[in-house]
């Protein structure tokens, strides 16, 4: 069993430091951590094209948080299923969660669906309030 390790910022003015400390602490070697600064909303990004492609059966991929990975509900459903088809765990340290199983998939599924809505409503509310400066 491999651990491998992934860590994503939405913009380039982001730090991935936190992320990438979290992932070392909990046992990934430096060489075996895939980053990308880019949009969750997105899956075609090159840090998580490499490591798609790098991991194999029995390997374990851990992630700070859920929407680090990516916070559509559908893209994260077939990412956590093309790495399930491969025999790849992922872990998300801070959550606490895992897709092992069953039930882990079904809570990981359910939590993007929130992080989606989430971040619906702050794109929502960003808007509002530049309308209303506006005024």
């Amino acid at each position: 069993m491999r651990i491998f390790g992934y860590a994503r910022v939405s913009t380039s003015q982001q730090s991935l430091d936190i992320q990438i400390r979290a992932l070392k602490d909990a046992g990934v070697k430096a060489n075996r951590i895939f980053t990308d600064k880019a949009s969750g909303s997105s899956t075609d990004r090159e840090g998580l094209d490499l490591l798609r492609m790098k991991v194999e059966e029995g390997d374990v991929i851990l992630v700070k948080k859920l929407d680090r990975l990516g916070r559509d509900t559908a893209d994260m459903i077939q990412l956590i299923k093309e790495f399930d088809a491969q025999g790849v765990a992922v872990r998300f340290i801070d959550d606490g969660i895992s897709t092992d199983g069953d039930m882990g998939q079904m809570v990981v599924t359910i939590l993007s669906a929130v992080a989606q809505a989430e971040r619906r409503r702050i794109l929502e509310r960003t808007n509002e309030g530049r309308q209303e400066a506006k005024i």
